[in-house]
């Protein structure tokens, strides 16, 4: 153990010393090997960035929650469009039954999409603003977070006050500075009183849950400003359904699919008139998106690696041919052929190494600069950085090993002649 740790100590400084000596020799061989890294870890960094961001925001949706409507999120609606046209769309009275007969169910809520509205106070007005009208249970559902102000009473809610909660983008507009709390607006030809502005949305790639632009209204109050019969709505409804706590999914899809089909009237042999989805189905897509996109990154990057390969294995051939009568010297007094193999073979590890680690310091600095610019979340990962050493050794293997084997082979007396 003792001779090893000292090979491995003399032959780190002699890859220092090939670096100080030809410097312009080494960096050139090992520009392939940092420019390999930097190709592979940069894009797998990037999708990872990527997928966490993608990833996290819809984890906001519930890994808990079904979501009922018309189409199935797991199949191309244009194949069987008029199957899915035909299905009813769900309405209050699927909410309510579900609410009544789920006992799996934590938290159910209902969502109409009212549209886009102009929303007036005093001489300010905001156009395009759209419209929700939801139930009491739709703010724990989603966990509804707010800037300023709060949610519905459950009094506001049952007797539809004229009470409204904003966008953050919509109260700014609207009030500028001011603290839209407790002041009127005009919507939808009714006075109505703020009481709360929901937090900005997040800086998420993809957010479905972007409420900045949105103004809600109780579903109470929604019946009493629109019309809001599912068969004259174009924007259509949410259902949302959420298990309990230690209640499994498939449990709670079980037996809203037992409710539903029971509420429709369905026959044993006619199928479902609706989809139960779950985020998981979109999870498993973008899965097997980002695994394409990395194994692209992993070419990309090899034939830089190649390069690199035969560059460090070049390098070392040419060290092994200045050192040719060192090593002779080492073998007439006594070193052994696996420890001549032993020193070459860390030199080659320790040269890659160094491109290694110089190919990691660019994709962080380049995650960085990125991250800034686009005003997106961007990082270099540790499990990467490991996946990016581990790169660098094997490469320093497979690049010194032909020449460490040439130098581990040598006559001792054919060497010191040269």
């Amino acid at each position: 153990m003792r001779i090893i740790l000292r090979v491995f100590r003399e032959s780190v400084d002699q890859a220092l010393q090939q670096l100080r000596a030809n410097k312009l020799r080494t960096f050139l061989s090992l520009l392939g090997i940092t420019i390999g890294i930097f190709c592979i870890i940069a894009v797998l960094s990037a999708v990872d960035s990527l997928e966490d961001n993608i990833k996290g925001s819809f984890e906001q949706l519930g890994n808990d929650v079904l979501y009922i409507s018309k189409l199935p999120w797991g199949e191309d609606p244009g194949q069987s469009y008029w199957k899915y046209f035909q299905r009813p769309v769900p309405d209050i009275e699927d909410y309510e039954v579900i609410k009544t007969r789920v006992s799996s169910a934590s938290d159910v809520s209902f969502m109409v999409r009212i549209g886009s509205r102009t929303i007036k106070h005093r001489s300010n007005s905001v156009q395009g603003a759209f419209v929700f009208g939801a139930t009491y249970e739709y703010a724990d559902l989603f966990n509804m977070e707010f800037e300023s102000g709060r949610y519905y009473s459950p009094y506001e809610y049952e007797n539809g006050s004229n009470k409204i909660l904003l966008g953050y983008n919509i109260a700014e507009e609207l009030f500028g500075t001011l603290d839209p709390v407790g002041r009127n607006v005009k919507l939808m030809g009714k006075t109505m009183q703020v009481i709360g502005v929901l937090k900005k949305s997040g800086k998420a790639l993809v957010n479905p849950l972007d409420y900045d632009d949105a103004i809600f209204i109780s579903y109470t109050l929604a019946k009493k400003v629109a019309d809001v019969r599912q068969r004259n709505n174009p924007w259509g409804t949410q259902l949302n359904v959420k298990a309990s706590d230690n209640v499994d999914v498939e449990e709670l899809r079980d037996e809203v699919t037992g409710v539903l089909r029971a509420h429709h009237r369905l026959k044993p042999r006619e199928s479902d008139d609706f989809s139960l989805n779950e985020i998981s189905i979109i999870t498993q897509f973008l899965d097997s998106i980002f695994g394409v996109l990395n194994v692209a990154g992993m070419l990309i990057g090899a034939f830089a690696i190649l390069i690199g390969i035969f560059s460090v294995a070049n390098i070392m051939f040419v060290t092994v041919k200045e050192r040719t009568n060192i090593i002779g010297i080492k073998k007439a007094i006594g070193a052994k052929r696996y420890f001549i193999l032993l020193e070459f073979l860390i030199e080659a590890i320790v040269l890659c190494v160094l491109g290694g680690i110089f190919g990691l310091l660019m994709v962080f600095v380049t995650m960085k600069i990125i991250g800034s610019a686009i005003d997106f979340a961007m990082y270099l990962p540790l499990k990467n950085a490991i996946i990016g050493l581990l790169l660098s050794v094997i490469i320093g293997l497979i690049a010194g090993f032909i020449p460490a084997n040439q130098a581990s082979r040598m006559d001792p007396v054919e060497a010191m002649r040269q």
